[in-house]
């Protein structure tokens, strides 16, 4: 191996400088991280509103599902991932849950955050996901599609009449829905300017 490539005048050898490739930058994928961040707190804030927030004449707000709607609308997620944010979301959901199906919570929060996904896509085809009721319109379908499928297991598990189920449990769900739709969109605002904070206000 040749190590030696000039000699000095006196004899003395004189190494071989190597050539030093150019230093690439690359910088910190933050935005791939900061969804992650946002889901986390708004989750926590979720949880926490949940077990406190009081039962009236069997009406209260899922803040579960306002708060990864509101993610959703802010990141628009794949499916997969969506998928993901539904299953946490109803994990979070079971030891907080006040229902005689806990577990339950599992495929209701996935359906709902699918839900919102899918929604938000087909709103993209015509233009209309940036539009300012995109959070009331996904708050409320998500709430109406996970409440729903919740209170049909809870009708399986219990053994309820089919008429207990759409006359009795689904009203109650759409007026969860109505709720939820209002709380997103009421939410939606302050959240995405925490959200593009860093970004010097791009996206607002």
């Amino acid at each position: 191996m040749e190590q030696w490539k000039e000699m000095s005048a006196a004899g003395a050898p004189v190494p071989h400088e190597e050539a030093v490739p150019p230093l690439t930058r690359v910088e910190a994928g933050q935005q791939g991280y900061r969804w992650v961040a946002i889901t986390a707190m708004l989750y926590a804030i979720g949880i926490i509103l949940h077990t406190v927030s009081p039962n009236v004449g069997g009406v209260t707000i899922n803040w579960t599902i306002a708060m990864y709607c509101i993610v959703i609308n802010l990141t628009r997620p794949g499916l997969k991932r969506a998928i993901g944010m539904g299953f946490i979301a109803g994990i979070t959901l079971i030891p907080s849950s006040k229902s005689a199906f806990p577990l339950g919570n599992l495929a209701s929060e996935i359906c709902g955050a699918s839900t919102c996904c899918l929604l938000l896509k087909a709103m993209a085809l015509v233009r209309l996901q940036d539009a300012r009721i995109a959070p009331l319109v996904t708050g409320f379908c998500s709430t109406f599609v996970s409440g729903g499928v919740f209170t049909f297991i809870l009708k399986l598990v219990l053994g309820l009449p089919l008429q207990v189920w759409t006359h009795v449990m689904l009203p109650v769900v759409a007026v969860v829905g109505i709720l939820n739709g209002v709380v997103t969109f009421g939410l939606y605002g302050p959240v995405r300017k925490l959200f593009f904070a860093q970004e010097g206000g791009k996206g607002q």
